[in-house]
């Protein structure tokens, strides 16, 4: 019961800060560059990565992007140097997931482990910082949907899983993964995908139903991939949580594996929307 307290309550500082920090565009991009430095430190760890080259290429990568983003350089030169972020991020994203079908083990030789931390890990966090600021305005409600999309699926995929789940996902990462547990949490994201809906429009955003189904399906998808990645790498490691920072959870990365592998292929939706509508 203490325990389940003690989760719980760290749930929910967790939350009110994320949710709080949405308030205000320099608060958001501060906790979320706080968030990342957390993550790259924890995922450092399961990696052996022990330089300090990393937080190097973090701090250059996500300033330089909120400095684009949010004092407004010249739009070409923000758009192409989000373009090539953007291609970078998700063909890195998808060798990892070849890697997770494919190798026993996530190639980590030296370059590749710098590679990673950067475009599959501080690349997850400009991608927040950015769709924050979807439309070149701060919106913070299309990320507080993409992580509401995320905590349901993550809830529902758990619960239907532990209560209908026969069939394993992906029994040599993850034992505990179900298909009746990811088939679970995809359609509740589908659901939840209509309310974000009903109240974005009350708050003057403009994507439709349609599209916020499409983001469920991809949050879905792509968090659940995330997921798995993860897990690899801790077990990889030797480990069952990438910290301890989050008392009940393991560590903040285990909190954000599946929104930081997620976002890079949300952002790349919302861009194309934007220039099909």
């Amino acid at each position: 019961m203490k325990e389940l307290a003690i989760r719980a309550l760290s749930g929910v500082i967790y939350v009110v800060l994320l949710i709080g920090s949405l308030y205000a565009q320099n608060t958001s991009v501060i906790l979320i560059g706080l968030f990342g430095l957390i993550c790259l430190t924890e995922f450092s760890r399961l990696i052996h990565l022990k330089s300090f080259v990393q937080y190097i290429i973090f701090l250059v990568i996500y300033g330089g992007f909120w400095y684009m983003s949010v004092y407004n350089t010249t739009d070409l030169i923000a758009n192409e140097a989000i373009k090539i972020l953007l291609v970078i991020t998700i063909f890195v994203n998808l060798i990892l997931i070849k890697d997770v079908f494919t190798a026993k083990k996530i190639p980590l030789f030296e370059s590749k482990r710098h590679i990673v931390t950067a475009f599959y890990l501080t690349s997850g966090f400009v991608f927040m910082m950015l769709i924050a600021n979807y439309q070149d305005e701060f919106t913070p409600f299309m990320l507080l949907g993409a992580f509401i999309l995320i905590w349901v699926n993550d809830s529902a995929a758990y619960l239907v899983g532990k209560n209908f789940g026969k069939q394993k996902l992906f029994p040599s990462i993850s034992p505990k993964k179900t298909v009746e547990g990811f088939l679970g949490g995809l359609f509740f994201s589908c659901v939840s995908s209509y309310f974000i809906t009903v109240y974005a429009h009350s708050l003057g955003l403009t994507l439709s139903y349609t599209s916020w189904l499409i983001l469920a399906i991809i949050v879905s998808v792509f968090g659940t991939f995330g997921d798995l990645i993860e897990s690899k790498f801790k077990r990889q490691a030797g480990v069952k949580d990438s910290g301890v920072i989050m008392p009940g959870h393991g560590g903040l990365l285990d909190r954000l594996d599946s929104i930081i592998f997620a976002v890079p292929f949300i952002y790349l939706f919302i861009r194309i929307l934007k220039y099909v509508s």
